[in-house]
């Protein structure tokens, strides 16, 4: 019985899920799902560490954290490297 109770739980699980996805594309292709705004663009800081400036004075001059600017540096490579 129980077993049968978990199969009927992880079913509904999946289907919620599945439902979720549908939703999220939907909003998605409607331009409705967008997420968070940036704080900064991926260009700007990799303009500041191309100009010599180490990754703690980025991180204090645009307020954002350490993570974010290692993220945002690849980022603008990966955007270059698609543009060439």
């Amino acid at each position: 019985m129980l077993n049968m109770l978990g199969s009927v739980a992880q079913f509904e699980r999946e289907m919620m899920l599945e439902r979720q996805r549908e939703g999220i594309a939907r909003a998605k292709a409607e331009g409705k799902y967008t997420g968070r705004p940036r704080t900064t663009e991926p260009q700007q800081v990799l303009d500041l560490k191309n100009q010599g400036r180490s990754i703690k004075e980025i991180m204090v001059s645009l307020s954002i954290s350490r993570p974010s600017v290692y993220r945002l540096i690849s980022e603008a490579k990966a955007v270059q490297q698609y543009e060439n």
